[in-house]
C-alpha cells in the first residue's frame, strides 16, 4: 500500500515539473457603440451634448458617432468640425434617432420619441415640470433605457453635470448683473465692484450652494461687498472655508434680509430645492424697498424662483421692471454661454460613453457603477424611478431588483 502511495506521489511530482499551459486573464469584451447627436429643438436650447474633440476621442476608441447637421451651430461648432473629428453628418433627423444611443441635452419631445425604433438607450436631462407623460409612456412601450444626466453621480457622490452648470450659472449671473448696472442697458451707470475712493457694489446672494459659491467668487473678484444668506449653517461655513476668507453671512432672518436688500445694488437668487418648488424667501414688499435701478438675477426661476416678483422671461426679452427694479429671470442661463456649457457637458458624457463601451454595454456599466445607476429612470421600458412613478401615478420597480434577476 505504501509502495502504491509513493508511486502516485512520484507521478504527481513529475507532473508538476512538466511545462504548464499559461493561464491568461480573459479580457472584457468591448462593445462598439453607435451614438446619435440630434440637433436640439427645445426653445432657446443652444448647447450640444458632445464637442468635436470628444467625438474624436470616441471615434478613436472604435465607436461610431452620427451628428445631425447644424447640431452644434448654436454653440459655434460647424459640421466640418465634426466630420474632421470622424463623425458622420446626416441631414435626416430620423436617421440620427436610429442610433443605439441617443445623446441629448434637453428631454426628447413626443415627436422625437416617435422617431425611435425602440430598445435603445437615451441619455438626456429629466425635467419633471416639462416632461410630457405621453413621451414617457411611449418610451416605456418601446423598451427604452433612459438615463437622466442631471441625476448621474460621480465617484465622490456629487452630481457632476448639475455642479458644472451651477458653476457656469454662478459666474454668469454676476456678469449679467454687471451688464444691467451699466449705462449700456439703461442701468444706474455703476461699475460692478468698485475702485479706490468709491464705495463697492453691494451684492446679496441667496443660497450657499454651487451657484451661490461661484457667484460669490466672481463678485468678490470684481471687488464687490457680498452678503450671503442660507438656512444651512454647514453650507455657510463650507463656503467661507472654501473661499479662505470671512464673509457677511446669515440665515434667512426676515429683518436682516430686508435690511440687506434695501442697501443692495444686486440680488442673486441661487437657491435650489431637492424636489419641487424653490422656497420664495423674498416678498414683494421687500422688493418694493430696493434701490431704484437695482438688479435681481433669479437663477432659481427654473424651479419657480425665490423672489415673489419673479416671472419667467427668455433670452430674447430677458428683463422686466417691477418697482423700478430690473428683473432678469431667464431659465437655462448656461445656454447664454453655450460653447463653454457644451464643453462642460462633453467632458462628463464622453468618459461615461467610453466606460460603457469598455464594460461591454449599458447593463454591465449600470450594474458596476452606482453613480450611473442612480440616473436610470427607465430600464428596458420598466419605470425604476419612484419620484416619476408617484408624480404620474405609474407603477415602478427598484432597478436593483431588475438587475439581480438578469
Amino acid at each position: 500500500m505504501d509502495t502504491k502511495k509513493e508511486a502516485i506521489r512520484a507521478l504527481a511530482q513529475e507532473a508538476a515539473l512538466l511545462p504548464q499551459e499559461e493561464m491568461l486573464e480573459v479580457g472584457k469584451q468591448k462593445k462598439r457603440l453607435t451614438i446619435g447627436i440630434p440637433r436640439e429643438t427645445s426653445f432657446q436650447e443652444k448647447r450640444v451634448a458632445l464637442v468635436p474633440e470628444s467625438v474624436a476621442m470616441l471615434v478613436g476608441n472604435g465607436h461610431e458617432v452620427i451628428v445631425e447637421t447644424n447640431a452644434g451651430k448654436e454653440a459655434s461648432f460647424e459640421d466640418k468640425d465634426y466630420s474632421e473629428a470622424g463623425a458622420q453628418i446626416v441631414y435626416d433627423t430620423k436617421e440620427v434617432f436610429q442610433s443605439n444611443i441617443i445623446l441629448k441635452v434637453a428631454p426628447p419631445s413626443l415627436d422625437e420619441v416617435n422617431m425611435m425604433p425602440g430598445k435603445q438607450t437615451l441619455l438626456s436631462a429629466l425635467q419633471l415640470t416639462v416632461q410630457p407623460v405621453d413621451s414617457l409612456k411611449t418610451m416605456m412601450a418601446k423598451k427604452i433605457t433612459a438615463i437622466a444626466w442631471d441625476y448621474v453621480k460621480d465617484e465622490t457622490d456629487i452630481f457632476p453635470v448639475v455642479r458644472a452648470m451651477g458653476e457656469i450659472a454662478g459666474n454668469t449671473s454676476v456678469l449679467i448683473a454687471a451688464e444691467y448696472l451699466s449705462n449700456v442697458n439703461e442701468g444706474q451707470g455703476l461699475m460692478f465692484g468698485g475702485i479706490s475712493g468709491v464705495a463697492p457694489t453691494e451684492v446679496v446672494i441667496l443660497g450657499a450652494g454651487t451657484v451661490g459659491e461661484f457667484a460669490t467668487r466672481a463678485a468678490l473678484g470684481l471687488g464687490a461687498s457680498v452678503k450671503v444668506f442660507d438656512n444651512s449653517i454647514y453650507k455657510l461655513r463650507r463656503l467661507q472655508n472654501d473661499l479662505g476668507q470671512r464673509l457677511w453671512t446669515s440665515t434667512f432672518q426676515p429683518s436682516a434680509l430686508k435690511d440687506a436688500l434695501t442697501n443692495a445694488d444686486v440680488a442673486i437668487g441661487a437657491l435650489r430645492a431637492p424636489f419641487g418648488r424653490t422656497p420664495c424667501v423674498v416678498t414683494e414688499e421687500m422688493v418694493s424697498h430696493m434701490k431704484q435701478g437695482s438688479v435681481i438675477v433669479d437663477i432659481s426661476i427654473d424651479q419657480g424662483g425665490c423672489f415673489e416678483t419673479s416671472k419667467v422671461t427668455n433670452h430674447e426679452n430677458p428683463t422686466f421692471q417691477e418697482y423700478d427694479v430690473i428683473h432678469y429671470c431667464v431659465p437655462n442661463v448656461a445656454s447664454r454661454v453655450s460653447r463653454t456649457a457644451s464643453y462642460a457637458l462633453s467632458n462628463i458624457f464622453a468618459p461615461i460613453l467610453v466606460s460603457v463601451g469598455s464594460e461591454g454595454g449599458w447593463t454591465s456599466a449600470i450594474r458596476k457603477q452606482p453613480g450611473l445607476c442612480n440616473g436610470v429612470y427607465l430600464y428596458k421600458g420598466t419605470l425604476v424611478n419612484e419620484i416619476i412613478g408617484e408624480a404620474f401615478n405609474l407603477p415602478y420597480k427598484p432597478i436593483r431588483l431588475l438587475l439581480a434577476a438578469l
